[in-house]
């Protein structure tokens, strides 16, 4: 799941006013955007072998650290103390929480039985990215749902407001898009290395969220 992702942290803007669109984004993506450090350290690792799901041509090794379910309950609680500890907002410090948590829950609907509820534990997942349809539906779902509430939550406090979401909108429906149609990445250094520019992403919400305040 990509957008879903992303989905998420724009609906969380209701819950949590007070923080930050690229904070959100942050708790949402949180264990993608460790994961392609881990990758090129050789800590955790991913294979690609075309067909193996219908969806994505990624095989997920081995990724306990970041993508089991124990550890994710620790790096939401240790993003929504630490956050906490600085802004003392305890609301939004466990929204944001939730946030890191919800990113495992979205990957159960859709990753085939290769996660982990805790570093070596039998695998799960429900196996959606089996069905391109279903994939793209729920997805697409989340995403326009998680924009409604977010335009709900906020407004353009100028034209740089309305112009940096919408081109985020764009932007993030164009990398799904090129994902989809795109040929399987050619090595896995790719992968990471393209993982990393996610925190583009981040930036840019930073950036709306300057622009787009809380209503």
């Amino acid at each position: 799941m990509f957008i879903g992702h992303f989905a998420v942290g724009f609906a969380a803007k209701r819950l949590a006013p007070r923080a930050s669109l690229g904070t959100l984004f942050m708790a949402a993506q949180f264990i993608d955007l460790m994961w392609p450090t881990l990758l090129l350290l050789g800590i955790e690792r991913v294979r690609i072998a075309p067909g193996i799901t219908a969806f994505t041509p990624l095989d997920f090794e081995h990724y306990p650290w970041t993508h089991s379910l124990l550890a994710v309950l620790n790096w939401g609680l240790l993003f929504g103390v630490v956050y906490f500890l600085v802004q003392r907002d305890r609301r939004t410090s466990l929204v944001l929480g939730l946030l890191v948590v919800s990113h495992w829950v979205l990957d159960f609907l859709t990753h085939r039985p290769d996660l982990l509820l805790w570093p070596g534990s039998p695998r799960v997942g429900l196996g959606l990215w089996d069905s391109v349809a279903g994939s793209l539906a729920i997805e697409l779902i989340l995403f326009v749902f998680g924009i409604l509430v977010y335009l709900r939550a906020t407004t353009a406090r100028d034209a740089l407001g309305r112009w940096t979401l919408w081109g985020l909108v764009v932007f993030l429906l164009a990398i799904y898009s090129a994902d989809r149609l795109s040929p399987p990445p050619p090595n896995v250094m790719a992968i990471a290395w393209v993982g990393h520019a996610q925190w583009l992403l981040v930036a840019w919400a930073y950036w709306i969220d300057r622009h787009r305040p809380a209503v």
